[in-house]
């Protein structure tokens, strides 16, 4: 049994954690960092980058298939798992030892075990106590199920798909959100029948109904299969497959079905209420500042009710670093973090939509402005089609920006500075954009809402 004793102590090495062990460390911290798996959290090892990798697989067989139509002779002959499984582990690994790296170079202290918070001050590591004058909970989240809906055989979450060393047939996917509709897309570019089930009345329904309804429209013209508005019932499996049923009683068969309705906190039987942390329905409860009810104890990532993001876990991890520095760093609202879906087509959005703007500044104080990118020179080289739509409040600032297309994920970075910095479309109009490019469109939606359309009537 051994004690060690640091100015701040991570529990959990994910997004959320590693950053803010990283910041804290570049703040002069001496910094405990615990992980019972693997540091890069689920993002690294079965979320973000693994799921990106098969993606770009994905897009790669879609270009072969349309090579023709760009003047390139190709022949697609098929998928070739192992290798898509190679191409994938190898982009991991190389992202985990780069992580390695840098936390080993910080002077972080690395403690591998499951850590349980035994006071608001000390982690319990198996036999070892580790000790802070400050703890961060990071442990993260889990793949969600539904009531009575079990987990096994033919029924499978995103880490069971990321591992199949198969391409289905067909595939039922329950759930059309981020992760539902990103391997839904893979599977499809993979030549899959795909059948998605999502209870409310939209594809990708936190974003904008504009943006849900194209990306429908989308997914309808690749043979993508969606029943919406009407909730899962049950399951069982054969030795065939898996027959799902609605409640209105329709009925799918599928080879597979993967669960894809959200992620769960990771706080069960970690000592956080037996602290006396308060607690939601597993979430950890915070102020804007993600200070917990405990004096010292702070919350960042997954377990912090809102969105569940490896980016926002990230910037919060740092949040709380700076905080503990005396840095007084902003507070970003969960509205305007960028969100990005990597589907074909891709989906990013930052603000507030049209609906929640109208709610919040009254219908008569809004405007809004979609530019096609059928308008856009580089969209059409690299054949997609798609919108941006950018949302002001009249005489304001730009509150909300939302993309869909090809490669819009790419633009978000603009987006989220006009967002965040309150700019008006007028202070954005005079500056330029690169020609010919994606961030053009952005361009003619702020000159548009400036006043000034100049590729559109």
């Amino acid at each position: 049994m051994s004690e060690h004793t640091f100015d701040l102590v991570v529990l959990g090495g994910g997004s959320g954690g590693y950053a803010a062990a990283l910041r804290a460390s570049q703040l002069g911290m001496t910094v405990g960092l615990i992980e019972k798996n693997k540091v890069g959290g689920t993002c690294l090892h079965v979320g973000c980058i693994p799921t990106k990798a098969l993606l770009h697989s994905a897009e790669v067989a879609d270009v072969t298939r349309e090579s023709a139509k760009y003047g390139i002779t190709s022949t697609f002959g098929g998928v070739d798992i192992a290798a898509v499984t190679a191409y994938r582990q190898e982009v991991v690994s190389s992202k985990f030892k780069g992580l390695q790296g840098l936390i080993k170079a910080r002077g972080i202290t690395t403690i591998e075990g499951e850590g349980k918070l035994i006071s608001p001050t000390t982690v319990q590591v198996g036999d070892d106590t580790v000790t802070g004058k400050n703890v961060i909970l990071a442990t993260g989240s889990y793949s969600r199920s539904l009531p009575g809906l079990e987990i096994g055989g033919r029924v499978i979450t995103s880490e069971q798909a990321l591992e199949l060393d198969f391409v289905p047939k067909k595939v039922i996917v329950l759930g059309g959100g981020v992760i539902g509709v990103e391997f839904s897309s893979v599977w499809k570019s993979w030549g899959s029948d795909v059948q998605i089930i999502e209870a409310l009345p939209h594809l990708v329904p936190n974003e904008d109904e504009a943006i849900s309804k194209q990306f429908e429209r989308a997914f309808r013209k690749r043979g993508i299969n969606f029943n919406l508005g009407t909730r899962f019932q049950s399951v069982t499996q054969n030795d065939d497959g898996v027959v799902v049923t609605l409640e209105d009683g329709k009925t799918f068969e599928a080879e597979l079905m993967l669960v894809a309705v959200g992620r769960g906190p990771v706080t069960a039987n970690l000592g956080f209420e037996e602290v006396g942390v308060t607690m939601d329905r597993g979430f950890v409860i915070t102020n804007e500042r993600l200070a917990t009810n405990i004096p010292g104890v702070y919350a960042v990532g997954d377990i912090v009710p809102g969105l569940q993001l490896a980016h926002r876990g990230f910037q919060q991890g740092i949040f709380v670093a700076e905080e503990l520095a005396g840095l007084n760093p902003i507070v970003v609202d969960d509205a305007n973090i960028p969100k990005v879906t990597y589907s074909d087509p891709e989906v990013a959005s930052v603000g507030l939509s049209e609906a929640k703007a109208a709610e919040q500044y009254g219908a008569d104080k809004i405007s809004s402005y979609d530019y096609n990118l059928a308008g856009n020179g580089k969209s059409h080289i690299i054949g997609t089609a798609g919108l941006v739509k950018v949302v002001r409040v009249n005489d304001g600032p730009v509150v909300g920006v939302h993309m869909i297309g090809a490669r819009v994920g790419e633009l978000i970075g603009e987006a989220q500075l006009a967002v965040n910095w309150e700019a008006y479309p007028e202070d954005i109009a005079p500056l330029l954009h690169a020609h010919p490019t994606q961030n053009e469109a952005l361009g003619e939606a702020f000159l548009a809402l400036a006043g000034k359309p100049l590729h559109a009537i």
